[in-house]
């Protein structure tokens, strides 16, 4: 099955789509429930006829619900055929063509109805997808602040133009690339670059499309329009990704030609030996291959309930079986393995203040400002039951640091120049690689500092032993962070490979080697994992947080900001796809059992028909299994 949603160059096309999704999906739908209800409004009336003795309406009613089906059916086959697909399709349709030529009508309104239901059961698995994902790009920037003059005007991104000055205010994602004007900037980078420490830039450096404003506000010039940007070149890459990425067959597919060959055969030998096209049309009736038609997407439809409960928004049912074969994973760093902000890893003082006279300096300045860092102080001392004091006095100096008054001392926290601007080379030289440093000085001396370091996620070891044990093989760290910071936490996780300092178009290539092995899994959040979610069997993104790239090129969405929800998912695909098999071959050995017994004489195609709808009852009750809680991830599957 193929994506309903398509990445354009331009970021602003995803807002248009967020803001006017395409009806074409809905449309879809409303067909498909269309084609369901002819059948099923035709079988219901032909019945009250059948029941009032008026057998030549109940005839043609039951003809007239079959018809339709068949006709759209036809075309189905044809294009199909037209690219080099065979499926059992074809057996629905001879069953139904049989029906009507040997005058048993009602046996084709029941098979036209189980036909259509299947189909529309894999619409509303597709159709899930798409209300959940509007919401998703509603995050996209779509519009920027202009100076015209000396006003500031609201335009669309798309309009913007080499040479033009616009506002980034906090919090904004950069919508093209150009230059800082200024004043300095904090940005969070971690969407491209997978650097989770927020990153100071000066006035005429160049700024990327697809960061974030972590600071205050500042200007930029315009150096390329959007559909040039940084942003866009990546959604380029993504969308050639996608369409190189060819499909996993699919499981009624692989069952498709057997079975097949399989019905024709025993059809063509009923009527040689015996003579009797009819009882060739019994073979038909019973081998409609509605097992495969509705068992399987109703397991999957289940499968991908269950998993929308825990927070994951698996795209198609073509995915939650795809899944369901992953031997070998890919992980980004930032965001995914780690929490993707920073968080204390070690408070230093100096040797004649304590820990708690610190962090009640700190945090009672801290608690003026929303810098992460600042608010990582707060939380620390509120954790220790540290009292703090409202400032007096407050100004920040955004990318600097925030300063204030607390019981009449003037208290500083940020940059080591904003803090101490006389400092030594060795204070600023002595940050441990991966780590950041927040400085504090009372009255003008240093007091101490604190040291941030992005953070594995509680959850990332658990989240390995479930891989481990769900029969992944191989467990790859696949990052733009640098190689001194990668390889360490690699080397602790006890993953079997590490590739650092790669940019997009290295993560594709690094999942193309891996495809060639394996089917393969990315899981990554940043506008740079994006074309590699795009390239993997299946991509997914960590959406909570994550990039809207990411979320719109990946198959799997993560609702929660929790990585474990990947490993249940993994467990809810293994056994939906169990459940389905099973389904699947209860329902081809009842249906040969009967099929068997048509080509003997003792069903005709009625009694056919009825005997298939029971085997299909079934096998749907017990694909429906697959909404109940899935096994633990630490269980194997069979």
């Amino acid at each position: 099955m193929v994506h309903d949603l398509s990445l354009t160059a331009q970021s602003d096309a995803d807002s248009k789509e967020a803001s006017n999704p395409p009806t074409r999906p809905d449309l879809s739908r409303m067909a498909s429930l269309s084609l369901v209800a002819v059948p099923a409004a035709a079988l219901l009336a032909g019945l009250v006829a059948y029941l009032l003795e008026r057998l030549q309406v109940a005839h043609i009613l039951w003809l007239a619900g079959t018809v339709p089906v068949l006709i759209v059916l036809a075309i189905t086959i044809l294009r199909g055929l037209m690219r080099g697909n065979v499926g059992l399709d074809i057996i629905a349709a001879l069953a139904m063509a049989g029906a009507i030529w040997g005058d048993e009508a009602l046996a084709g309104v029941i098979i036209a109805l189980m036909f259509a239901g299947g189909q529309a059961l894999e619409q509303f698995a597709q159709g899930r997808a798409s209300s959940a994902m509007t919401a998703l790009l509603s995050r996209v920037a779509r519009s920027a602040q202009l100076y015209q003059g000396d006003r500031l005007q609201t335009v669309p991104i798309e309009s913007l133009l080499p040479g033009d000055r616009i506002l980034v205010r906090p919090g904004d994602v950069l919508p093209t690339d150009g230059l800082l004007i200024g004043p300095d900037a904090t940005l969070d980078e971690s969407a491209l670059t997978g650097e989770a420490m927020p990153v100071r830039r000066l006035a005429g450096d160049a700024l990327a499309s697809g960061i974030v404003n972590a600071g205050a506000a500042f200007d930029l010039r315009v150096s390329r329009p959007a559909r040039e940007s940084t942003y866009a070149a990546i959604l380029r890459l993504v969308e050639g990704a996608r369409q190189s990425k060819a499909p996993m067959a699919r499981m009624a597919d692989r069952y498709a030609i057997g079975f097949l060959m399989l019905t024709l055969g025993l059809a063509g030998l009923a009527w040689w030996i015996w003579d009797s096209p009819h009882r060739a049309l019994a073979v038909l009736v019973v081998a409609t291959p509605c097992p495969l038609i509705l068992a399987v997407p109703v397991a999957l439809v289940a499968g991908m309930s269950r998993c929308a409960k825990r927070g994951v928004m698996v795209k198609t049912a073509g995915t939650l079986e795809t899944l369901a074969r992953i031997r070998t994973v890919l992980f980004d760093k930032t965001g995914t393995l780690t929490r993707g902000y920073p968080s204390i890893a070690r408070i230093e003082p100096e040797p004649s203040v304590s820990v708690e006279q610190f962090l009640r300096m700190a945090g009672s300045v801290g608690q003026a400002s929303h810098h992460v860092m600042s608010q990582a102080l707060v939380e620390e001392a509120r954790r220790r039951t540290i009292d703090l004091i409202p400032p007096d006095e407050v100004h920040e100096s955004p990318g600097n640091g925030v300063e204030g008054f607390v019981e009449e001392a003037r208290i500083r926290i940020g940059r080591l120049d904003f803090v101490e601007p006389d400092a030594g080379a060795e204070k600023t030289s002595s940050v441990p690689t991966g780590h950041a440093a927040l400085h504090v000085s009372s009255n003008g001396h240093y007091v101490g500092r604190v040291l941030f370091k992005d953070e594995l996620r509680p959850d990332a070891y658990s989240t390995l032993d479930a891989f481990r044990t769900s029969g992944i093989e191989r467990i790859i760290l696949l990052t733009g962070d640098r190689a001194d910071i990668a390889r360490p936490l690699a080397t602790s996780l006890k993953l079997d490979d590490v590739i650092a300092d790669a940019t997009p178009q290295d993560k594709v290539a690094a999942v193309a080697a891996e495809r060639r092995h394996a089917p393969t899994m990315m899981i990554g959040d940043g506008i740079n994992d994006a074309p590699a979610l795009a390239s993997a069997d299946v991509g997914t993104a960590l959406g909570a947080r994550g990039a809207v790239a990411a979320s719109q090129a990946a198959d799997v969405v993560v609702l929660v900001d929790r990585i474990e929800r990947v490993a249940e998912a993994l467990a809810i695909a293994h056994r939906t796809r169990r459940i389905a098999l099973q389904s699947v071959l209860i329902g081809m050995g009842l249906s040969l059992v009967g099929m068997v017994s048509a080509a003997l004489g003792y069903l005709d195609p009625v009694a056919g028909a009825f005997l298939q709808e029971a085997i299909d009852l079934a096998v749907v009750l017990n694909a429906l299994r697959a909404l109940r809680p899935a096994l633990p991830a630490t269980n194997r599957p069979a």
